[in-house]
């Protein structure tokens, strides 16, 4: 009994001790954790204006590179205790993806608080579903694949299939180029006589969505496929004739789509053919196609670096779309000010 009256007592002291310490000796903590920007040998050129943005610094990292293909990661400078955004889109794939790997698993042993990758252009889209027997699906492989490695939460952007986000057992942040492209054409384009087009059937609701927000008619492409890559025919469902056509787009490969739908709708009496497409990968001979064809201008984003020489290219930055984003995560905000369409 006496030993209990004992510890009773104790107990009772030190609350007393505790509460008089945290009256009087109380230590500040930030409301909330500092962040820190980083980016992989992919991504560097926007994670740069993403930074300029935010009014921040870009990390500093090291990728040591060896003479078999392998490389390492470090990062130069302490993230203990931050939130980690490391921006890197995945082209091309399999590389730049090992490299993001490599870095969300760095920083996490670097006792990082939130490992957060920016994928502006996530690869392995195309590959959502079983469409045939015996196949991977790529998406699904790349989205375990990043939950081992450690993510606490994906911030992308038009991603191919948007059932993609259900691949992931955290939150998931989808943004769309359309925040970019929508007060481009108000801009720039004459509406009263603008047509908004789809260059497959698989895409008609992306461009359902802009034909609607701006309240201008749909027409459609029906296209089939020889194999990947390769259109073995395009038909025109609508009418297009005198009119100017706008085909929206996520991304623009081999181009062998983008450019033969043109050259239809011009055909069938198009005024002009101008393209939106959101990533702009543009693998050989997608450049030499798109100089040589129908389309007056392509534009897209910088959501991957392009060094080719197309002529007719326009790029429009996401970088205040992404700095944004990435403050309002950080605010714990509202994101939802972002999805025009």
């Amino acid at each position: 009994m006496g030993f209990l009256l004992n510890m009773l007592a104790f107990s009772v002291i030190l609350r007393c001790v505790s509460a008089h310490n945290k009256n009087h000796f109380s230590i500040p903590f930030m409301d909330k954790a500092p962040f820190k920007v980083f980016c992989g040998s992919a991504s560097r050129p926007l994670a740069e204006k993403i930074c300029n943005s935010l009014g921040c610094e870009l990390g500093k990292m090291n990728i040591t590179h060896f003479a078999d293909g392998e490389f390492a990661v470090s990062f130069e400078e302490s993230i203990r205790g931050c939130q980690v955004f490391l921006v890197q889109s995945t082209y091309p794939n399999s590389d730049n993806l090992m490299e993001l790997l490599l870095m969300m698993d760095a920083a996490k042993r670097a006792s990082a608080q939130k490992v957060i990758p920016v994928i502006p252009y996530f690869g392995w889209a195309r590959q959502d579903r079983k469409d045939k027997p015996r196949v991977s699906i790529g998406a699904k492989l790349v989205a375990d694949l990043l939950s081992v490695a450690g993510l606490d939460r994906l911030i992308t952007m038009d991603l191919h299939a948007d059932q993609i986000q259900g691949f992931f057992n955290v939150p998931v942040d989808h943004l769309y180029a359309s925040t970019v492209f929508v007060k481009y054409v108000q801009e720039n384009f004459d509406l009263d006589n603008l047509v908004i087009a789809s260059p497959d059937v698989g895409g008609s609701k992306r461009a359902g969505s802009y034909a609607k927000y701006l309240g201008l008619p749909l027409v459609l492409c029906h296209k089939t496929r020889e194999r990947a890559n390769v259109v073995s025919e395009i038909r025109v469902i609508g009418d297009v004739a005198g009119k100017d056509v706008l085909i929206i787009d996520d991304m623009v490969d081999t181009a062998g789509t983008l450019t033969k739908a043109a050259d239809v709708m011009k055909n069938a009496g198009a005024k002009s053919v101008r393209a939106i497409v959101s990533h702009a990968i543009m693998s050989d001979p997608a450049s030499q196609r798109v100089n040589d064809s129908s389309l007056v201008e392509l534009i897209t984003t910088d959501s991957k670096p392009y060094v080719g020489s197309c002529k007719k290219m326009h790029v429009l930055s996401i970088a205040d779309m992404f700095a944004d984003t990435i403050r309002r995560v950080v605010e714990n905000e509202s994101i939802s000010s972002q999805f025009i369409l």
